[in-house]
């Protein structure tokens, strides 16, 4: 399946941007306006210049004491970036976001412009359906036809306050 066919990046809102120029705390005050934890850095043809994060904002910019109304965005913002196409494989994507560990992903058109903003959690979207359905399949096959989805995730349930339950015990 290719990411334009994914009803999250049909459905998305714009995704929120901003030029390398802006200052930190102007950003930060949109980011926190609409409860964004990033915001896209792009030039004035929108094409993807970087990224801000949160945590670009607490490590570059906190903890190197700046002041974010001086600083820029150009400054500290993750410019390294990974982009896709509309056109790319969806499962190609995911696995490389898992490996490389990063949750934000921007699409781009032929000319580089910015289109939207696919992220960990859209892919988590496309893949919990079928992992449940994969495993009603299991334990069909394992335990007949007799056991639902809601009484296996119930057993689930169970097994995991039993362990977290004597995992805290043993600590005492």
């Amino acid at each position: 399946m290719i990411i334009a066919d994914r009803p999250e990046f049909q459905s998305k809102p714009a995704p929120l941007t901003c030029a390398p120029s802006e200052t930190v705390l102007t950003a930060s005050k949109r980011m926190a306006k609409l409860n964004y934890g990033s915001i896209i850095v792009v030039d004035g043809d929108r094409r993807v210049k970087g990224l801000l994060t949160e945590r670009d904002i607490l490590r570059r910019l906190v903890a190197e004491e700046r002041d974010p109304a001086k600083t820029t965005i150009s400054e500290i913002m993750t410019s390294d970036l990974r982009v896709a196409h509309a056109s790319d494989d969806v499962i190609g994507w995911l696995r490389l976001m898992s490996n490389e560990r990063f949750r934000r992903l921007p699409v781009v058109d032929d000319d580089q412009r910015l289109i939207n903003v696919i992220t960990q959690g859209d892919f988590v979207s496309y893949t919990w359906p079928d992992l449940l359905d994969q495993t009603r399949t299991l334990v069909k096959q394992t335990f007949g036809g007799t056991f639902s989805l809601p009484i296996l995730l119930g057993g689930v349930l169970l097994y995991t306050v039993v362990i977290i339950g004597a995992v805290a015990f043993s600590v005492r």
